[in-house]
């Protein structure tokens, strides 16, 4: 293997690993959510699956969308622009996350009431669930800040104070769960609900300490110090490149809610066994994706600089390095099945479901890890639109009418629903790989 794939693979994994650990924090609030609420009983670890799982599609899009700030910066740093154009843009999006956030919060406020009556819940837990996403909801502001700043700050290659503030925020939500949830320390008892307000101080923490680390840290503060220049990248190019994004991201979160909802019709503890094992698959999928992350700035700062050739060796590297991971991941979960699910509970009815569905989630750690690093590879060439058509395609064309026929016109139940998702996994692994191959060669 020439010398420069094994460079290649050294530098995105230098930029991956504090990625890696600030998707953890940010993933691992909804870990500390699911695991203080399974101390309250089945109905409260219910009612906090169904919230998490609906909140996550406006999670998701607003991250897929403030994600253009990524390659949108490092092409301007790998051609070499003034720091004023920059500084201009990352303006501009902080403004763009606030209207963001209130569409956010106001959208999930309406629609919520409908969709949590139609989850097959018991009306006391979806009552739970209700006043969960109402508190909840709010921390789309700190949320829709933390993910302009902290793209903006991988285009720029600065990934340890990503890190630092993911990590307040993952500590500060864990006091504030055992403080709200129990009344400890004199704190109100909120019970689940007081999950949503730790969640909503939380990211409001985590955007203030990168604001912060913009006015601190010299190679962010080269940015968020300059004087803004008129001309550059604005809002048009961010909802270009960001909106079928967007709709990427959404695509494959909608499979996995409308699938966790579909589960909700087997009983509360089949619901509470399937958001145990996906939210293990959630955090074990941060690493690939923390990869896909440094393969799309990699990509793009080759991009930026007009280097074909650079562009094409950083996104097939990080697409290796997926699929490398994906296999360490399936291993885990295969043979430490056991030992994750005890974290999550103590009730063995749901710890046997939670196991077996672990094992499933083994079978499509390969196809996620190829996906999603073939997706960064894509993105940080600002190829967004086709492959929102194949993801599109492949989640809700393929994986989603197949899990259906195999859970209910075959009799899998919950285990056919989990086949579902693994053959659009499959299928959006193999057309997004597809699509960087084509046009990785026009690029060389």
């Amino acid at each position: 293997m020439p010398p420069l794939w094994p460079r290649e693979a050294a530098a995105n994994l230098r930029l991956a690993a504090p990625l890696i650990a600030a998707q953890l924090a940010g993933v691992g609030m909804g870990t500390i959510d699911t695991v203080f609420a399974g101390r309250l009983g089945p109905q409260a670890l219910a009612a906090v699956a169904a919230g998490i799982n609906y909140n996550v599609l406006f999670f998701v899009f607003a991250m897929g969308v403030t994600m253009a700030c990524s390659p949108i910066v490092a092409h301007a740093v790998g051609a070499g622009r003034p720091a004023g154009q920059s500084a201009a843009f990352v303006r501009r999006a902080r403004r763009f996350a606030l209207l963001l956030a209130l569409a956010w919060t106001v959208l999930e406020n309406l629609l919520a009431p409908a969709v949590l009556r139609h989850l097959g819940l018991a009306p006391a837990t979806a009552d739970v669930a209700l006043a969960f996403v109402r508190r909840l909801s709010l921390s789309s502001f700190g949320f829709s800040l933390w993910f302009t700043q902290r793209f903006a700050a991988e285009g720029l290659g600065a990934a340890a104070p990503i890190m630092l503030a993911g990590l307040c925020g993952l500590a500060a939500n864990g006091v504030l769960d055992w403080l709200l949830l129990f009344g400890h320390l004199g704190a109100p008892r909120l019970g689940a609900p007081g999950c949503g307000v730790a969640t909503a101080v939380a990211s409001l923490l985590m955007a203030g300490v990168l604001r912060l680390a913009f006015a601190r840290v010299r190679r962010l503060h080269e940015v968020g110090g300059a004087a803004p220049i008129a001309s550059g990248p604005g809002i048009g190019e961010l909802l270009h490149i960001g909106l079928p994004n967007g709709a990427i991201l959404l695509a494959e979160t909608g499979l996995f809610v409308v699938t966790a909802l579909t589960v909700g019709r087997f009983g509360d503890a089949t619901l509470a066994a399937y958001q145990i094992a996906i939210n293990f698959a959630a955090l074990a999928f941060m690493i690939p994706l923390g990869i896909g992350l440094a393969t799309a700035v990699r990509v793009g700062h080759a991009c930026g600089g007009g280097d074909g050739v650079a562009a094409r060796r950083a996104g097939w590297t990080g697409i290796g390095l997926g699929l490398i991971n994906a296999g360490s991941n399936a291993a885990l979960m295969v043979l430490g099945g056991g030992a994750i699910v005890a974290l999550y509970t103590d009730d063995a009815a749901i710890a046997a479901a939670a196991r077996h569905f672990l094992l499933l989630a083994a079978g499509f750690q390969f196809f996620d890890g190829v996906q999603v690093t073939a997706n960064g590879a894509l993105r940080g060439a600002k190829d967004t639109r086709m492959p929102m058509l194949i993801t599109l395609a492949a989640y809700w064309c393929v994986g989603l009418p197949l899990g259906y026929g195999l859970a209910f016109a075959a009799g899998l139940r919950a285990d056919g629903l989990w086949w579902g998702l693994t053959a659009g996994l499959g299928v959006a692994a193999l057309g997004l790989s597809l699509r960087w191959r084509h046009g990785s060669r026009d690029r060389r």
